[in-house]
C-alpha cells in the first residue's frame, strides 16, 4: 500500500493508504473507515483478506493518527463525511464503491449519505455497518445498569468537556492504564494481546481536542432518516454482543432502516469486530464486492 498526504478544501492533511490490484484495473473499490480514537490500522487484519481484485482505501479521520487535528468547529461527524466525499474524488473517481465504516466511521457513512446522496445513489453498490449506531448515543452507559449507568454517562460527559479544553498533543493517560481500560471497555472475551496493544496505540495518538469535540458530536448524532439513501444498497450490519458502546439494539435499528440489509451479531464479541472477527467482516465486504451493479 502506497501512503499519501491528502490535504481537505479546508486545508486539513489527511494520511491516505491506497493499495491498486495487481495486473489489472480495479471495477471496485473498498473505502475503510475507521471510528473514534482509532486510526487506519483498525483494517490491518481485514485489509489483506479482501479479494485481490478490488482497490483498497484507507486513511486517518482528522484529529486522528497521522493526519492533522481538527481545527476548532470542524471535529463534526458532517466535515468527516465531507472529507470522506474529498477522499473518495481524489481516489476512486469512477467505478463502484463499497464503504465500510466502524464505529464513528459508519456514523461518517451514514452522514455521507446525508450530504452527498447523489454520489451514493450513483457509485456506492455496497456498505458494512460495524458496530456502530444511526441515534441514541446520548446517554452513554457502558452497558452498565442503574446507578452505575448513569456515574458513566456523568463521567463521560465530563471528561468530554475536560478534553476539548486540553492543550496537549497527546491524551494525558500512562499506557498501563489506558491498556486496562480499553481490554475492558472496547473488547468482547479473551482479546488478542496484540489487537488490545494496537488499539491503545491507536487510542494513544490520537489528537486530545479532537477526541472529546467528536465525542460530543457522536452524542448528537441521528442519521436514520439518512439511511433512506441506502434503503435499497446491498448491505450488511455487524455488531457484538458484547458491546458497550454500541449494542446490538443499536445494530437492530440500523438494520430496520435497510431492505437489503441484514444483521449478524456476533456473541461474546465487543467493539472491535474488525480485531475480533476479522475474517468474517472481510467476509461480508468481500460478498458486497461480487453484488452486481445496483441500479437505483
Amino acid at each position: 500500500m502506497s501512503t499519501r498526504q491528502f490535504v481537505t478544501r479546508d486545508g486539513t492533511r489527511l494520511a491516505v493508504e491506497t493499495a491498486e490490484p495487481v495486473g489489472s484495473a480495479a471495477e471496485t473499490t473498498v473505502v475503510l473507515v475507521h471510528g473514534w480514537t482509532q486510526d487506519r490500522r483498525t483494517w490491518d487484519r481485514v485489509v489483506g483478506l479482501l479479494p485481490p481484485d478490488v482497490r483498497r482505501v484507507r486513511y486517518d479521520l482528522r484529529g486522528h493518527g497521522e493526519s492533522a487535528p481538527a481545527e476548532p468547529g470542524t471535529a463534526t461527524i458532517d466535515h468527516l463525511a465531507d472529507d470522506l466525499a474529498e477522499v473518495i474524488d481524489a481516489e476512486a473517481p469512477s467505478g463502484r464503491l463499497v464503504l465500510a465504516g466502524h464505529s464513528m466511521g459508519g456514523m461518517t457513512i451514514m452522514a455521507l449519505a446525508d450530504r452527498h446522496p447523489e454520489l451514493v445513489r450513483n457509485r456506492v453498490n455496497g456498505v458494512a455497518f460495524v458496530s456502530t449506531a444511526c441515534s441514541g448515543m446520548d446517554r452513554m452507559t457502558l452497558g452498565l445498569p442503574g446507578f452505575l449507568g448513569n456515574l458513566a454517562h456523568r463521567v463521560e460527559r465530563v471528561l468530554a468537556d475536560l478534553l476539548t479544553r486540553y492543550r496537549g498533543d497527546r491524551l494525558p493517560i500512562g499506557r498501563i492504564p489506558a491498556n486496562l481500560a480499553i481490554r475492558w471497555l472496547v473488547f468482547g472475551r479473551g482479546p488478542r494481546n496484540a489487537d488490545v496493544a494496537s488499539v491503545v496505540d491507536q487510542f494513544l495518538r490520537a489528537h486530545p481536542a479532537s477526541v472529546g469535540a467528536f465525542q460530543n458530536a457522536i452524542s448528537l448524532h441521528d442519521r436514520t432518516a439518512a439511511l433512506a439513501t441506502l434503503r435499497h444498497t446491498p448491505s450488511v450490519v455487524l455488531a457484538g454482543t458484547a458491546d458497550r458502546l454500541c449494542s446490538p439494539r443499536h445494530a437492530q435499528a440500523i438494520a430496520a432502516e435497510l431492505e437489503a440489509g441484514h444483521l449478524v451479531l456476533y456473541p461474546d464479541a465487543g467493539h472491535m469486530l474488525p480485531q475480533e472477527r476479522a475474517h468474517d467482516v472481510a467476509e461480508h465486504i468481500a460478498a458486497l464486492c461480487r453484488f452486481p451493479l445496483v441500479t437505483k
